[in-house]
């Protein structure tokens, strides 16, 4: 179990969302194009869901690893998973935000790095531009059947 003050906490928290918002775009090989980094990616890496907040320890390590998300997508040539489903999304139109059901795709990324296991997620909503949606470090096994814990099943909230 890591641990860790509430000095360090603040600290890569900080310098976290500095990089994050130093970021904008990186281009992605696989798909030939850029990936945003958006509000929407910052919320999620301190938010399970709306208005619930992720535990500190979840928030510590996805913010003390994030330095590698643009170094993998950039070195990204291979997609190891995708997932489409219909959920509903907070749509901004017309100086108003609505609730609308669209298309969404998760796509994602697997790497080791610097002795880190890694699993980065791309968002897509409805056809529109693939933004970062989060980073999950480190997966366990399930000791009953010998797989991998990848994910709650959920690329919305993991």
């Amino acid at each position: 179990m890591i641990e860790y003050s509430e000095q360090q906490f603040t600290e890569v928290i900080t310098k976290g969302e500095e990089l994050y918002k130093s970021l904008g775009q990186v281009y992605c090989p696989y798909f030939k194009e850029d990936i945003s980094f958006g509000a929407q990616g910052l919320g999620h890496l301190k938010f399970k869901q709306r208005d619930k907040a992720r535990p500190e320890k979840d928030q510590y390590m996805r913010f003390k690893l994030l330095h590698l998300v643009p170094e993998i997508l950039m070195l990204s040539y291979t997609l190891q998973g995708v997932f489409e489903t219909k959920k509903f999304e907070r749509i901004r139109t017309h100086s108003r935000t609505d609730t609308i059901l669209k298309s969404v795709t998760y796509y994602e990324f697997i790497a080791v790095m610097k002795r880190n296991r890694i699993r980065i997620i791309i968002k897509q909503i409805d056809g529109g531009q693939k933004f970062f949606w989060s980073i999950i470090p480190f997966w366990g096994m399930d000791t009953a059947t010998m797989n991998r814990i990848l994910h709650d099943g959920e690329p919305e909230e993991d």
